[in-house]
């Protein structure tokens, strides 16, 4: 007998898609000329916004995965079938397709032996994704035994690891940047706890990263029970609020101290690398924001006609969206970017940034959205392009 659906997983899902879309479209705005680029203080301020809001994207996938998968519900062979028939096959695909349309196609293929096409810099969530189901399997047997209590402490733990990027920073003062020969920009690490120039696998090497998302999961389902909406928002709303000015501000207070008061401000991809330290995945105010949207979205319980008919076919073209919407969104950022103007300078004046971000967001969710239901129902075909 199959489980009833948790359609608030759905509506997450949908919403992390569309967050995801509401992220890439506020890139421009900071990313650009040498690689690092913000022409406007109001800029700043409009990206420390709507690049925040969005930021818990991927940890909201990734507990919705583990929510529902974690521990497993069949033996470890199955689920390794069903995943490369979910994941994997449509991975591949669009790999190859961005491999051909972007940069040089035979050095994508050539760098794809290796790793994902940097042109392509979103598939990066897959290799973690893979990485997180392979250690499924070895931690189901504890996971199905797992009392309240030790689950707490090793969350706790998890959580003191997304303080470790500012530990890093009190301790070793402003990160130098450094390149590797792939030319991917890196802060230089402040060794701590085990940490040294022969050793990266310190103490909470093990624990931090998306584990945490992961063991999330599985404490939501298990020990998080139903919750009035006074209470849900009593707690959603401050944690959230904490983490998304912990993550606005030290991005602004990031920007202003290399603007130095003067706008615009620009240099090498380096440099953006440092202003989104303190919204990176590992870090504090995103694992805070994460668990505020999670509280608010276990309280929808109903389904109905718009459910069914927009909103679960939506969820179910979800990875496939995340995989392809790249190949759309860049070109509508680009006629907006034409056709409304830049900064203060454009159309709506101060207005611009934000209605060029939003819009378009809305514009590449709703046609990746279109295409992706349509390719999905093809006989055959659909589920192996779009998963």
């Amino acid at each position: 007998m199959d489980k009833p659906r948790e359609i608030w997983i759905d509506w997450l899902r949908v919403t992390a898609c569309f967050l995801v879309m509401m992220t890439h479209s506020s890139e421009p705005f900071y990313l650009g000329g040498e690689g690092s680029l913000i022409l406007t203080r109001t800029d700043a301020l409009w990206v420390s916004v709507l690049n925040v809001l969005p930021r818990a994207c991927v940890a909201l996938f990734v507990f919705a995965s583990s929510y529902l998968q974690f521990p497993l519900h069949y033996s470890t062979g199955e689920f390794f079938r069903r995943r490369a028939g979910r994941i994997l096959i449509p991975f591949l695909f669009w790999t190859v397709v961005y491999a051909l349309v972007w940069g040089e196609p035979v050095q994508n293929f050539k760098d794809l032996l290796l790793n994902f096409n940097y042109a392509a810099g979103h598939l990066w969530f897959v290799y973690m994704l893979l990485g997180v189901y392979l250690l499924m399997p070895m931690l189901s047997p504890w996971a199905e035994k797992v009392g309240k209590r030790e689950l707490q402490f090793y969350l706790g733990l998890c959580l003191f690891t997304t303080l470790i990027p500012l530990i890093r920073q009190w301790a070793g003062g402003p990160a130098p940047v450094i390149y590797g020969p792939s030319g991917i920009p890196n802060a230089a690490k402040y060794p701590l706890w085990g940490e040294a120039s022969w050793n990266a696998y310190g103490v909470f090497y093990y624990l931090s990263g998306f584990i945490g998302y992961l063991l999330l999961g599985l404490y939501f389902r298990r020990f998080v029970g139903e919750l009035s909406w006074r209470r849900t928002l009593a707690i959603a709303l401050p944690v959230f609020l904490a983490g998304f000015a912990l993550c606005a501000a030290g991005f602004l207070r990031r920007v202003n101290a290399d603007a130095g008061g003067v706008f615009p401000v620009e240099g090498p991809v380096g440099l953006a690398a440092l202003w989104e330290g303190p919204w990176l995945n590992d870090t504090l105010g995103v694992a805070l924001m994460s668990v505020g949207w999670i509280l608010v979205f276990r309280k929808i319980r109903t389904g109905g006609r718009f459910f069914e008919r927009i909103v679960l076919p939506v969820s179910k073209a979800s990875y496939g969206m995340y995989l392809c919407h790249m190949l759309l969104l860049g070109s509508i950022s680009a006629w907006l970017r034409t056709a409304l103007g830049i900064g203060a300078e454009g159309v709506l004046g101060a207005w611009t940034t934000p209605v060029q971000i939003l819009s378009t967001a809305l514009l590449s969710f709703i046609a990746t959205a279109l295409c992706c239901v349509f390719v999905q129902k093809i006989p055959k075909v659909g589920r192996w392009i779009i998963g």
